[in-house]
């Protein structure tokens, strides 16, 4: 980009990489750190109760980080001497660049199942034991495998982000 202040993109960086680290760092505490830890200390009722709390103050960071991954990424990718333009694949980079835009895709889709469609289930499951009601405990292990499931997949999915970003970097 002509004229861009190198201070405007390298303040693009760092929000970029701040962010990466925010919500990245955050999917892999929760899932090598957090989950099993309080799943062995934890009973069932304290163990939801307790990844409710930090879920929802994780998936408020998750999706603040979201929102300035991508206007940071689109600043930068603009400024990128090897973009061609939109949907412009003629290079390494560009594929690379188009790669990593799909997995984040992914990513946002698979986090969205979990803040609204996943984390609700858990809450109304929390509610119901918390009422003294008795459910069945193979509903609630099968809650429980897909989060720690989703979790794993968006793990996956951002060591391939850092992959293909990479692999962009080393491409241009």
């Amino acid at each position: 980009m002509e004229g861009l202040a190198p201070w405007g993109l390298a303040l693009a960086y760092w929000l970029h990489m701040l962010a990466t680290v925010a919500w990245l760092g955050g999917l892999a505490a929760m899932g090598i750190l957090v989950i099993p830890a309080a799943r062995k200390a934890l009973n069932d009722h304290d163990y939801t109760l307790f990844l409710e709390k930090v879920q929802s103050r994780l998936q408020q960071v998750g999706w603040f980080s979201l929102v300035v991954l991508i206007g940071t990424g689109m600043f930068q990718m603009s400024a990128h001497p090897a973009y061609e333009g939109f949907l412009a694949i003629e290079n390494r980079w560009s594929v690379a660049i188009l790669a990593k835009h799909g997995v984040v895709a992914l990513m946002i889709a698979v986090s969205a199942y979990h803040t609204w469609g996943l984390m609700p289930a858990l809450r109304r499951l929390a509610l119901i034991r918390a009422a003294g009601k008795e459910l069945q405990p193979e509903f609630q292990k099968r809650l429980q495998k897909q989060e720690v499931r989703l979790l794993t997949l968006n793990g996956v999915l951002s060591v391939l982000v850092l992959l293909l970003t990479a692999v962009a970097r080393v491409s241009s």
